[in-house]
């Protein structure tokens, strides 16, 4: 049994577009030995997200169902962010080379850090938080 944290753009391909997910991700998702997470941060972006731009609106009509559908429907369980969180995401260098300044990314980066577990991504900017500890598996379909 593996333990892996999910970004948000993760979970909405896995909803509504399973062929911008590569093989190995959807393997992973679909084993029902994983166990998957999903930062609270993460549902927030989402929410954000779906208020906003109507992602994820074919599948949901309210964000509450939304929240409930990722934890009931899809098994993904909904961790806060704690202190711990937040004092390894002031530890983490930016990646300035790429202009990422994103908060909510570096929360999701060091909430997987801290849970010790792989992050799935497909953030093309994640790669460079690999040498401040970050496991992470990405999500790259060309």
């Amino acid at each position: 049994m593996a333990r892996y944290m999910l970004d948000a753009n993760i979970f909405a391909f896995y909803v509504e577009e399973r062929d911008r997910l590569s093989g190995d991700v959807l393997a992973i998702l679909s084993d029902y030995g994983n166990l998957l997470y999903m930062s609270s941060e993460s549902v927030k972006e989402l929410v954000w997200i779906h208020r906003n731009k109507k992602v994820l609106a074919k599948s949901w009509k309210t964000q509450i169902d939304m929240i409930n559908a990722i934890e009931d429907e899809y098994r993904i369980s909904i961790v806060p962010v704690d202190a711990n969180v937040v004092k390894k995401m002031s530890q983490l260098e930016p990646n300035t080379a790429e202009s990422h300044n994103d908060p909510s990314d570096l929360i999701i980066i060091a909430h997987s850090m801290v849970m010790k577990m792989p992050l799935i991504s497909s953030d093309r900017k994640f790669p460079f938080y690999r040498n401040q500890g970050l496991d992470l598996i990405t999500n790259f379909v060309e």
